[in-house]
């Protein structure tokens, strides 16, 4: 069975503040891992821990981004959408990429699902199958 992390259970495991609730968190994963079901987390979930990351908790781009690479890497976690791909396909240079991780993230759901994307923002016209509009 799959179990859904939510942002703030992800940026308790991440940042380990408050701490009994990172504690928690931590001893809710290890008993998944007993009965053998997985987490999981959401495109959504992941884009909310990365600004959340920056914003609330000063950590800078580049930081964020390996946190992220490296809650994935174990595979105790695993992405339910785009995150794996986009994570792989720029790693560390998504810090200073234009456009964006989570603008690279949206782009690819549209167009794993089979669509397009327009937008008005010309740095993400070089990505496949968007129209600047």
């Amino acid at each position: 069975m799959s179990i859904g992390l939510d942002t703030c259970v992800v940026l308790r495991l991440l940042v380990s503040q408050p701490a009994d609730q990172a504690q928690r968190a931590v001893e809710f994963l290890e008993a998944l891992g007993r009965r053998g079901d997985r987490a999981v987390v959401s495109d959504l979930v992941v884009a909310e821990v990365y600004f959340a990351l920056q914003y609330h908790y000063a950590v800078p781009k580049k930081e964020a981004l390996a946190a992220l690479q490296k809650m994935f890497a174990d595979g105790e976690i695993r992405p339910t959408g785009v995150t794996a791909d986009v994570l792989a396909a720029e790693g560390a240079a998504l810090a200073s990429a234009k456009p964006g991780f989570v603008d690279r993230m949206i782009q690819s759901a549209y167009i794993s699902s089979g669509g397009s994307m327009a937008t008005f923002q010309k740095a993400s016209g070089k990505l496949k199958s968007v129209q600047v509009l």
